[in-house]
């Protein structure tokens, strides 16, 4: 389970249970779902643990705890680079990051944490922009996946050809972590709407 805040609002508690955020101030207000209000404020806020409780009792799967947060996995061999992506990504918002170091690796998590975007280094030796592109888009569990695609100093040319062999969207390296998070945004804003 990855969800890295401990207390939720309940927009929050909305997007998991997959209810109107009104649904879930009717629990709060009811006592079925625990939690607190901020003094001074009529927002509330539910702990994950009570949350959880809550869920358990009323037969709603736990792993649409996810569902709040973007998935995202960085096949990357640059660990320093990657992780300190993560920290940014995860400080700032509510990211899962998961790092790979290999194309391998990448595809082996992929299978298991279908993330909703992946930041694929395509310099990386063992990696294929194509092969990946087909491979997101011939299987069902993760067709919906954004791709975005690195490269130190990557063309203008070259970032038309991630494109067009599949992409969604490319970085050059060196880029910002900002620079990052806007694209990803603009990826997952398109699906996601926030309460």
């Amino acid at each position: 389970m990855h969800v890295h805040k401990q207390v939720l609002t309940t927009g929050d508690v909305a997007k998991i249970c997959s209810v109107a955020p009104r649904t879930v101030s009717k629990w709060f207000d009811s006592g079925q779902l625990r939690g607190y209000r901020i003094p001074g404020s009529k927002d509330r806020r539910i702990p994950v643990d009570q949350l959880i409780r809550f869920m358990q009792s009323h037969g709603i799967p736990l792993d649409s705890l996810d569902a709040g947060l973007t998935r995202v996995l960085m096949v990357d061999a640059d660990s320093s680079l990657a992780h300190s992506i993560r920290e940014a990504l995860t400080e700032t918002k509510n990211f899962d990051v998961t790092i790979a170091d290999s194309a391998f690796e990448g595809g082996a998590m992929m299978m298991e944490h279908r993330p909703h975007v992946i930041v694929v280094d395509i310099t990386l030796p063992d990696v294929s922009p194509r092969a990946i592109a087909r491979f997101i888009q011939s299987n069902a569990a993760v067709s919906n996946t954004a791709l975005i695609g690195t490269g130190e100093h990557l063309s203008q040319a070259q970032g038309q050809a991630l494109l067009q062999d599949g992409f969604t969207h490319f970085l050059s390296k060196p880029f910002r972590t900002t620079d990052l998070l806007t694209t990803i945004d603009t990826i997952v804003g398109a699906e996601v709407t926030t309460s």
